[in-house]
């Protein structure tokens, strides 16, 4: 792999703009070659004797000369400990000196740029690691007064007549434990506990304004979550020096390797001298970052891991979720199996001419609306693992921006693996269910054909919910997580993670719908004799035919209040209007399908038309942050990660046309070929693939928002809250 590839792939990425501009130090160079060539196809139409004269005197010269550079210190304007570096070229005189000038004039703007960077970053290292060895002192003593038994008057005066000689021992012994119990007690003096873990009953103080810290308890418990929070503080604080470090390593390199080019295109010896600037400065003099790092290896391995070495760099240097060949086999392997499967049910449907058969449409209206549950969701699995693809080739730092654990987060490999195992299970079951089905002689297995749909949804959910080591169970939890803290909308803080999973809800409404028809199927309904009528009938699984398909746009709308009510940012509460409109739309079009008439129709018209145009309208300029005036990419952003803006272009089209899939619903349309079920899960799977092109778009407008502020780290909160920083924010 080149340097410049190389170079690029270990950048944070949220840190981007603060590295040497590699690529454009290199055109440059490019451009500093092209005029030494043009020089020498000049100077070829001297005499051969003169040319020969002037190639070897030119030789020995760049060979004998030293000082094609000189360097100057200036203090910084706005930083007085901050020194500028300026390079003075001195042949600037010669043929393309002028690009030569330029080079170095760009490269000391660059260097200055990462040196004033590299500082910033380790005075706010070592303000963050001063805060948390106050921390640590307060753990140090929280764990010594749960530990230890205080000392009673009692105590400290106990003799042992049996041994006088035993006395002093004792009683000095109990003095130690005395003044150590004092120094606990005078560092815990105005320290609370920071309630981090955000229940229904703290969003209630939140609103009555009850503080948020509450006074020290010792318990083993309290010190378990103490150890735990402080624990997670200092891994995130070590891997912001692990990224500092190789902060510093990488601009050294990129600006040794450029030096070394720009020596060998115009023939210099200028690499040696500026080497030695660079190696002075505080980029690469400053040892502060190393101290910190063996200093936080110390203190985890001492008070978090028992003095166990390889425990304690474990914690601290977690391994990456390497994609094994096992996986990739495994994904293709059942990849196949779903083909093979899909080819062998169109076969079997066709030999025996299924479709034409008096049952197949009680078929479709019974059995289809079952399995095509699991088709949304390997569906909607498939396009989240193109998305992973895509913000991976293009650096969008995903796992950063969701919350994943270090080392947890899957690939889109691990992802197609469970797709595909799905889908291949769910065709496994709509083929035994067919087959079973054709022994009309055998009356026996009628009860256990129609409950293999059911056996299989409660296999996915036993899987989703298992607790043991196997299948992913971070990410499982992860999900069941999030997913509750949509549930619990308005008692819960709402992050990316949160809003983002709500928002996928919102694309499958016909899945949420197919949960319904099994409880009122298998919970109401006479399932051995396939009859649906006695849940159209029902005015209960009507009126949750109403329901279900507006509680993920309600749950987003309480996420819109729930952010109004924190943030005090209007915008949330534009969105929240957003949704508002969707909902009335949903159930309109939902009493249009049910009712039919002139005036529902018109009235699911006119609200399906105002939300979807402020649907369109925020997904294409808040959402992905397009459409922005004055930008130098034509109706686009200034920034853009996919270098080709046809695929900007082609996404906002689609947007548009993939939201009016509503108007088949106000239309009426029917096609003779198409049962209405059938048609119904084609719309489906259209807004299931809106949503993922919606997905890659937001996430990377979400990822530049990050680079434009160099957010690159999560904050953690810290166990323990001072007396002086209370009195500090109030």
């Amino acid at each position: 792999m080149r340097f410049g590839r190389e170079f690029v792939s270990k950048m944070i990425p949220e840190w981007q703009e603060a590295y040497i501009d590699y690529a454009y130090l290199k055109t440059i160079i490019q451009d500093i070659q092209a005029t030494r060539k043009l020089s020498v196809s000049s100077s070829q139409t001297k005499p051969s004797f003169a040319r020969n004269l002037t190639r070897r005197y030119t030789r020995d010269a760049s060979v004998s000369e030293n000082h094609v550079i000189v360097f100057n210190t200036v203090p910084h304007a706005d930083y007085e400990r901050d020194m500028t570096y300026e390079t003075a070229f001195l042949k600037a005189g010669e043929p393309g000196g002028d690009s030569e000038a330029a080079f170095f004039r760009t490269l000391d703007r660059e260097f200055n740029k990462v040196n004033s960077f590299y500082r910033l970053k380790v005075e706010k290292a070592r303000n963050e690691s001063l805060a948390l060895t106050r921390q640590m002192e307060a753990l140090v003593a929280f764990r010594n007064r749960v530990r230890e038994k205080k000392p009673s008057p009692s105590d400290s005066v106990s003799v042992d007549i049996n041994a006088l000689s035993s006395k002093s021992k004792e009683h000095k012994v109990t003095l130690g434990d005395l003044m150590k119990t004092e120094a606990s007690e005078s560092i815990l003096e105005g320290i609370r506990m920071n309630r981090t873990l955000e229940t229904p009953l703290s969003t209630i103080k939140t609103i009555l304004k009850v503080h948020k810290q509450e006074d020290l308890k010792f318990t083993r418990e309290n010190l378990k979550k103490v150890e735990e929070r402080l624990q997670r503080a200092y891994i995130e604080f070590y891997r912001k020096l692990a990224h500092l470090k190789n902060y510093s390593f990488l601009n050294t390199s990129a600006i040794s390797k450029i030096m070394k080019k720009y020596d060998k295109i115009a023939a210099r010896n200028a690499a040696k001298l500026y080497m030695e600037m660079v190696d002075s400065s505080y980029l690469t003099s400053s040892d502060e970052i190393h101290k910190l790092m063996v200093r936080v290896e110390s203190i985890v391995i001492e008070h978090f891991c028992n003095s166990n070495r390889r425990q304690g760099m474990n914690l601290l240097r977690p391994k990456e979720n390497k994609e094994l060949h096992r996986t990739t086999f495994s994904t293709g392997f059942f990849f196949g199996c779903a083909i093979s499967l899909i080819i062998a049910l169109a076969l079997i449907i066709h030999d025996r001419n299924i479709m034409g058969t008096p049952g197949q449409r009680t078929y479709m209206e019974t059995m289809f609306p079952l399995y095509r549950f699991f088709g949304f969701v390997v569906l909607h699995v498939v396009m989240y693992a193109a998305n992973i693809y895509f913000w991976r080739r293009y650096r969008v730092n995903y796992s950063f921006i969701f919350g994943f654990k270090q080392g947890t987060e899957l690939g889109y490999r691990h992802v197609l693996l469970l797709s595909f195992g799905l889908g291949t299970l769910s065709l496994c079951a709509v083929l035994l269910n067919l087959d079973m089905e054709m022994d009309s002689q055998t009356k026996d297995y009628r009860i256990v054909t129609e409950l293999i749909p059911l056996f299989l949804l409660a296999l996915v959910f036993a899987i989703t919910l298992c607790p043991f080591n196997i299948l992913y169970r971070s990410s499982r939890f992860f999900f069941l997580a999030v997913l509750f803290r949509c549930i619990a909308a308005p008692f819960y803080t709402v992050n990316l993670p949160d809003f983002f999973l709500a928002d996928q809800l919102t694309s499958q409404v016909q899945a949420l719908r197919s949960l319904e028809f099994y409880i009122c199927y298998y919970g109401f309904g006479d399932f051995r004799q396939r009859q649906r009528n006695t849940c159209r009938s029902n005015d209960v699984f009507t009126t949750f035919y109403f329901i279900v398909a507006v509680i993920p746009y309600w749950l987003r709308f309480l996420q819109c209040i729930r952010r109004i009510i924190e943030e005090k940012d209007l915008s949330h509460g534009y969105n929240a209007i957003k949704y508002l409109l969707t909902i009335i739309a949903a159930c309109l079009r939902t009493a249009y399908t049910l009712n039919r008439g002139t005036t529902w129709n018109i009235t699911a018209w006119v609200f399906s038309g105002v939300a979807t145009l402020y649907a369109t309208y925020w997904d294409i300029v808040i959402d992905w942050g397009l459409l922005q005036r004055g930008c130098k990419n034509s109706f686009l952003r200034d920034k853009l990660l996919v270098p080709h803006k046809t695929v900007y272009y082609t996404a906002m089209v689609l947007n548009v046309l993939l939201r009016l899939v509503w108007l088949q619903t106000v239309l009426d349309l029917k096609f003779s070929f198409l049962h209405r079920e059938t048609l119904v899960a084609l719309l489906a799977c259209l807004e299931i693939i809106r949503r993922g092109i919606w997905n890659f778009f937001r996430l990377e407008n979400e990822h530049l928002n990050n680079v434009g502020k160099f957010r690159a780290f999560k904050s953690v909160p810290l166990p323990f809250n001072y007396q002086e920083d209370r009195d500090q924010y109030n």
